[in-house]
């Protein structure tokens, strides 16, 4: 992917680290980004909280915010980047959650996600609403994210 090309070449630059939690994407992102020769310069690491329970006991998100927001939610998303961050004590961290499919949940369509991104300043997530097979959704979350990272970092630094 030229983006995470192009957030190593940003990230080196400018000195900062970035982590990252995965739910649906299954560590996609991660693999995206240490594919590139000198990832370990900047990418501290990242989880895969694949199940709620994971979440909760990894994340510290609690099952009342699970149970009101749903985990395919922006609110799960802001959660789960925030804390990631504190975590992995990083500059910047990415998150994912959503529906990949092949069914709907929590009344969510397959294509229904979330990213979340935490800096020092602040902490928001994008819903995306992707077609396609559950590999192609993955996919799809992890170029979208590389891209609003992108955005993001240029615009605070």
């Amino acid at each position: 992917m030229i983006e995470a090309n192009e957030i190593h070449k940003l990230f080196h630059s400018l000195g900062k680290t970035l982590g990252s939690v995965e739910s649906f994407t299954g560590g996609l992102f991660a693999k995206e980004i240490t594919a590139i020769p000198g990832a370990s310069n900047f990418y501290k690491g990242g989880l895969v909280t694949y199940a709620t329970e994971e979440k909760n006991r990894l994340l510290g998100i609690s099952y009342d915010d699970i149970n009101r927001y749903g985990v395919v939610s922006e609110e799960i998303a802001c959660l789960m980047a925030g804390n990631a961050r504190q975590i992995l004590n990083v500059d910047y961290c990415v998150s994912f959650t959503g529906n990949a499919g092949p069914i709907p949940m929590e009344n969510k369509p397959v294509g229904e996600v979330y990213v979340g991104f935490a800096t020092p300043t602040e902490t928001k997530a994008f819903k995306l609403m992707l077609k396609g097979d559950r590999e192609t959704i993955q996919r799809e979350g992890v170029r979208n994210a590389l891209f609003i990272l992108k955005q993001i970092i240029s615009q605070n630094n």
